[in-house]
């Protein structure tokens, strides 16, 4: 007999989706909290994202007035809802125990744990433990495949399984493409064009190519790297300025959704003004119709890597191999706000005070803030 599908109310469903909106934490870590696949964080988190617009313009067509209510209808509305409290508490014993445990609110500011325990009709015991998270040998994998990739970008899974064999962990194929897919880990070599955009993802021809790029805001290039935590993993978008190496903006999401490089693009846009160009790769974020119609919007020209040349966004690549090395490889952040604090230290580093040989040994800060200077080749 098939097991009964997993269901799960609109309450709970926002309830997540506010957490990995909040992003301090990783996507197992809020898996682990609430009991589920980390698939359905990511799945939640954009439905949260996309329909947001829709309850915004229905309380607009609604038009109605927002009287303040007087002291009647205040006891009346208490009475409601304590009723309502109290029929809710019934009912939620009759849902399965993994159920109650997901309604449970760890940091609920007027309901504490024990009141919360009691009318779910939960032992602390059974709350207060922790499920395990993902696993930590599958987090050391994912941490020395990030550091291999940095150092031969053109291995593919076949070449990683054997480096990691030679480390000596005994590890399969499958294995090393599930957690290079989880990391969005590519192995760069040319390749044949084996799979088509889907509607809203056109791929935009590389136009960088014979160009001299030789003042700031001429191009701007963005790309997604990979970041070990202690307990999961980040993602982190960067926009960087191609002449001058400068770092216009920056984010850190838990998922891989477009939403995260649509905010760097607008606040790079916004403190920066308009490049004439813009180049990244070809990932599903960048080609999406959120992240293009922006650049459209402003008459940015769109221009993306070859598939699989790694070259082509050279510069960006350069600025991981430096972010991780000279920063997150040096700590082991517990949570997503400890590493957006020293990433925001290190980008401040980068940009006005660390010195390229490129640029004469001056600052990217230096360089795009003084177009006029004339630089070594």
């Amino acid at each position: 007999m098939s097991k009964k599908r997993q269901q799960y109310s609109a309450s709970f469903k926002s309830k997540v989706a506010l957490a990995a909106l909040k992003g301090d934490q990783t996507t197992s870590e809020i898996a682990a909290r609430f009991q589920i696949h980390p698939t359905m964080v990511s799945t939640w988190k954009r439905e949260l994202l996309e329909n947001a617009p829709d309850l915004f313009e229905g309380k607009k067509k609604a038009g109605k007035p927002s009287n303040e209510p007087n002291t009647d209808e205040l006891y009346r509305e208490i009475g409601r809802l304590t009723v309502e409290r109290d029929f809710l508490s019934r009912k939620a014993r009759s849902v399965s125990r993994r159920r109650r445990l997901a309604m449970i609110e760890r940091d609920h500011p007027d309901i504490s744990m024990t009141r919360q325990c009691e009318l779910l009709k939960l032992s602390r015991s059974s709350v207060y433990y922790r499920p395990r998270q993902q696993r930590q040998k599958d987090l050391n994998l994912m941490y020395l495949l990030d550091q291999q990739h940095l150092e031969t970008p053109y291995y593919g899974s076949r070449k990683m399984r054997a480096f990691l064999q030679r480390q000596g962990y005994q590890v399969n194929r499958k294995r090393v493409q599930r957690l290079m897919r989880t990391m969005g880990l590519q192995a760069v070599y040319p390749r044949p064009r084996t799979s088509i955009p889907g509607e809203g993802h056109k791929v935009y021809p590389y136009l960088l190519k014979g160009r001299r790029i030789d003042r700031p805001n001429q191009v701007w290039a963005a790309d997604i790297t990979y970041a070990p935590l202690a307990r999961g993993f980040m993602y982190l978008v960067a926009i960087m300025d191609w002449h001058t190496r400068k770092v216009l903006s920056w984010r850190v999401s838990n998922t891989l959704d477009a939403d995260f490089c649509v905010d760097a693009l607008e606040e790079a846009l916004q403190r920066h003004g308009t490049p004439e160009i813009f180049n990244t790769d070809q990932g599903v974020q960048f080609t999406s119709e959120a992240f293009t119609d922006v650049l459209k919007h402003h008459g940015i020209r769109i221009s993306m890597d070859g598939k699989g040349c790694y070259h082509d966004n050279i510069f960006v690549e350069r600025l991981w191999r430096s972010v991780k090395h000279e920063c997150i490889y040096l700590t082991a952040f517990e949570d997503g706000r400890h590493l957006r604090q020293a990433l925001n230290r290190y980008f401040r580093h980068y940009n006005q005070e660390r010195f390229h040989q490129s640029h004469d040994y001056q600052t990217p800060d230096e360089v795009y803030y003084q177009p006029s200077v004339t630089l070594t080749a």
